[in-house]
């Protein structure tokens, strides 16, 4: 890889999907495991993953460095705050950019690739994008893997949770604010 390739930001299409899919998995495989148990990232499949929504509305991001897939992530105007097309209690409902914050979704970086700026780029990509539909704030629920970039990006820490998986797994979340 050349260190000083500049990383290009792309729409993701559906033909990424598989990619993308294998993407989440290795992320959450090998970046959860230093702060969960190997049940609770396990289980965190169950709860997390690639949200196809995003790809359909136009709102999710591939970071590509040398031609590869190093990271992806998004942004909705939908009221789901977290998890991909399996997970429970999903809300298409659109979003009021006037009173209700944008939501950051779905960001994952290859561990190949962490602390190299790819997260802070697609974050930077998608908040800018939130913005320009009018929303003044993001929302996002941070695995705890993610917490230092988001609070290194200026997100503040609102609320400490933990999702309880369909097998009965509580797995640690924290939800974040920022004002754009």
């Amino acid at each position: 890889m050349n260190a000083h390739a500049p990383l290009h930001i792309r729409a993701a299409t559906g033909d990424d999907i598989p990619a993308l899919a294998r993407l989440a998995e290795q992320a959450m495989e090998e970046l959860l495991k230093r702060f969960l148990s190997p049940e609770q990232v396990r289980a965190s499949r169950e709860i997390l993953g690639i949200d196809t929504q995003l790809i359909e509305d136009g709102t999710y991001f591939i970071v590509e460095l040398d031609s590869a897939i190093t990271g992806c992530g998004g942004w909705s105007r939908r009221a789901t705050h977290f998890g991909g097309d399996h997970s429970p209690g999903r809300d298409g409902r659109l979003l009021d950019p006037a009173y209700e914050p944008a939501r950051i979704r779905a960001m994952y970086t290859h561990p190949a690739y962490t602390r190299r700026g790819i997260g802070r780029a697609v974050l930077s990509h998608c908040e800018s994008a939130a913005a320009q539909e009018g929303f003044r704030t993001v929302e996002l629920v941070a695995t705890m893997s993610g917490v230092s970039l988001y609070r290194a990006c200026g997100y503040r820490s609102m609320a400490a949770f933990n999702e309880h998986t369909p097998s009965g797994i509580a797995v640690p979340l924290l939800r974040m604010r920022k004002e754009l």
